[in-house]
């Protein structure tokens, strides 16, 4: 391993020196299309194009990726240039430090997530003076290494020959020791990793009442479930109880309490702890003292951390789903139906690329779709009179849903022609906002919904149902 002071590429070269070409590959790898595919996508959205529009208007710049796969390159995108920012601004303080060497360095280029970023920097960020750094300062490191790399030392006697003007004895020694290893095991990026999904995956949320609690929150009074299973709603009146003092919450990281009356013991994590640092009970002098420090290592400072971690997280994950509620709730809202459940026909009004066609039955269903071209430069009025017709003669159309954007005006007054020369059909004609409908036809729902249509028809789609 070479120094601090080390000029490699690994150790010095600036991340973002090879950054775009990197996200571009990987957002490429993660979708299954190609890097230039991805490099006109990631273009025209930092040009301020939307996904709907790339979607819909730049099939060709993009080779054809619908919306779902752009939705996905946009979150992805933002996210690892979040990373490779955060990447490069821990490289550079550690590089200040003059810590970062080349193994150091590999490891945070390899990091692929910030949750991974952070746990490696976790031992070099700037901190207020801990009780680790003053036993380090006051000569106690060596103290520390030995007694973890050989435990046949007896602690106290070695101990001993570290008390100075600034450690006052043995005990004070061996204080200061353990807060160095204490330190070190809480700063073990892979550990902390490791631990974190096991917790989340085993834990529990475990809640009780506070003294004078709003009954309120009584179905939470005596309460616990485990993480995964915790639904938003549960997540967020837990939150809510402890913020108005109702609730005592705790996160237990074991599935269970432990059984009345069990023998007290190392749990799994103190275990794994442990074995990370070949800390075992074999009757050794020093081998209950270390014992001793991985359990004040675990309840202190890694059990504290994890919590805040998972607590974040629940949070975050709850967070989400309240959203996706009220978008539904809202969507069930916004789509109460004005005209109630008669037949329409949606035309989505263009120039050049056409007229989109689709008719819905009563209950939403897509029975047809087309498209007709009556404006400039194809000038096919009467074929598009007799298109649209023929499609409201074969299923029974009551109405005519017209989009209000480009092209709405002439599309309105062949609506209104086709109504004056077939008064047999019994049209009526409306003209609708058109407001979101290219959101939705490039949407995750558009695509769900209607996969075999292309984004354009799905316009149309939308602006017929606006009416039911």
């Amino acid at each position: 391993m070479s120094g601090p002071e080390s000029d490699s590429p690994s150790g010095s070269t600036p991340a973002a020196a090879t950054e775009p070409a990197a996200i571009h590959q990987r957002i490429a790898e993660e979708l299954g299309v190609r890097q230039n595919q991805v490099a006109a996508a990631v273009a025209l959205l930092d040009g301020g194009s939307t996904v709907p529009f790339i979607a819909r208007y730049r099939k060709e710049a993009t080779g054809a990726l619908d919306d779902a796969q752009l939705r996905t390159l946009e979150e992805r995108l933002r996210y690892l240039r979040e990373l490779e920012e955060r990447r490069a601004a821990i490289l550079d303080s550690i590089r200040e430090q003059g810590k970062l060497t080349d193994e150091l360095a590999a490891q945070i280029h390899a990091a692929e997530t910030k949750a991974r970023l952070e746990d490696i920097y976790l031992p070099y960020k700037p901190k207020r003076r801990t009780k680790a750094q003053i036993a380090r300062e006051n000569g106690l490191q060596p103290l520390a290494d030995a007694l973890l790399a050989n435990p046949d030392l007896d602690p106290t006697a070695t101990a001993r020959e570290y008390v100075s003007e600034t450690v006052a004895d043995a005990a004070a020694a061996l204080d200061g020791a353990r807060a160095i290893l204490v330190e070190r095991f809480a700063e073990d990026a892979d550990l902390i990793g490791e631990l974190r999904e096991t917790m989340w995956t085993r834990g529990r949320v475990v809640s009780r009442a506070r003294d004078g609690a709003d009954q309120k929150f009584a179905d939470y009074f005596e309460f616990d479930e485990p993480y995964p299973k915790l639904p938003s709603h549960r997540i967020l009146a837990l939150f809510r109880g402890e913020k108005d003092d109702a609730l005592d919450l705790t996160f237990d990281p074991e599935p269970e309490p432990a059984p009345e009356g069990a023998p007290p013991g190392p749990s799994r994590y103190e275990t794994r702890i442990a074995a990370r640092f070949d800390v075992a009970d074999r009757g050794r002098p020093a081998d209950k003292w270390l014992g001793d420090t991985v359990r004040w290592a675990w309840r202190t400072r890694i059990l504290v951390r994890l919590g805040i971690d998972l607590r974040a997280r629940l949070w975050q994950a709850a967070e989400s789903d309240a959203v996706q509620v009220f978008a539904a709730n809202l969507r069930d809202l916004l789509l109460a139906a004005p005209a109630g459940p008669r037949v329409t026909m949606g035309l989505d009004p263009a120039y050049r690329t056409g007229v989109k066609v689709a008719v819905v039955d009563a209950t939403g269903k897509v029975v047809a779709t087309g498209a007709v071209y009556p404006h400039v430069p194809q000038h096919r009025w009467d074929e598009s009179l007799a298109v649209l017709a023929k499609l409201a003669a074969a299923h029974k159309v009551e109405l005519i849903a017209i989009g209000n954007g480009t092209a709405s005006r002439e599309t309105d007054k062949l609506a209104g022609d086709l109504i004056k020369r077939r008064p047999e059909l019994g049209l009526t004609k409306i003209v609708v906002s058109e407001a979101g409908a290219s959101v939705y036809s490039a949407s995750a729902y558009g695509s769900e919904e209607l996969p075999d249509l292309d984004v354009s028809v799905r316009g149309a789609v939308s602006i017929a149902r606006r009416l039911q």
